[in-house]
């Protein structure tokens, strides 16, 4: 079963890895190559199914594994991802708060998937949603609460080390938006 995803994966990341090879802008590049790659992969799918999930998880982790393929700072190009993950759902329906939540917690397993670094990822997240809510035209403040809140679950289950760091990243007032977190998960 996970021959099939990782196949998928691989070939996204060697689409996004052609498409930024020789580029001098790593971060404006990925940001096309991100929503040409989500378009591609959430063609047929509802707004939020499994299917989309996997496809926003795919195109992440082949996103990132591409950037550090070509030399790329994980942090610095995180934004574009999400904006490019944003501006691709924007095309084949939209995107929602419940997908936004999972695209925090993929750019959080992913980031350390490729041992970038946590706490940058997850602020570079936030401004990447921000913007791409505002382009959306959707409530900014939900949208960034969102995904903070996806990105400390995923650290959670990380480790306690991983959740602290990306909870301290994301405290207070990011890009001009005030991030509101949920307490963890307790029984």
């Amino acid at each position: 079963m996970d021959a099939p995803k990782v196949g998928l994966m691989s070939s996204i990341k060697q689409g996004i890895v052609e498409a930024i090879k020789g580029t001098e802008e790593i971060a404006t590049t990925i940001v096309d190559a991100v929503a040409h790659t989500m378009v591609s992969a959430l063609k047929g799918t509802a707004q939020v199914t499994t299917s989309a999930a996997n496809a926003i998880s795919d195109v992440v982790r082949g996103a990132f594994h591409a950037v550090v393929e070509v030399g790329g700072d994980i942090g610095s190009t995180t934004k574009g991802v999400v904006l490019g993950v944003l501006r691709g759902t924007k095309e084949t329906g939209g995107a929602t708060l419940e997908m936004i939540g999972q695209l925090g917690e993929t750019v959080i397993k992913a980031t350390a998937e490729v041992t970038g670094d946590l706490g940058t990822a997850a602020k570079q997240l936030i401004e990447g949603v921000i913007e791409g809510a505002k382009e959306l035209g959707l409530d900014v403040t939900a949208a960034a609460s969102a995904a903070a809140n996806g990105a400390i679950k995923a650290a959670s289950e990380i480790g306690s080390e991983a959740g602290q760091k990306v909870r301290h990243a994301l405290t207070g007032t990011i890009a001009g938006v005030k991030v509101v977190l949920k307490e963890p998960f307790k029984k």
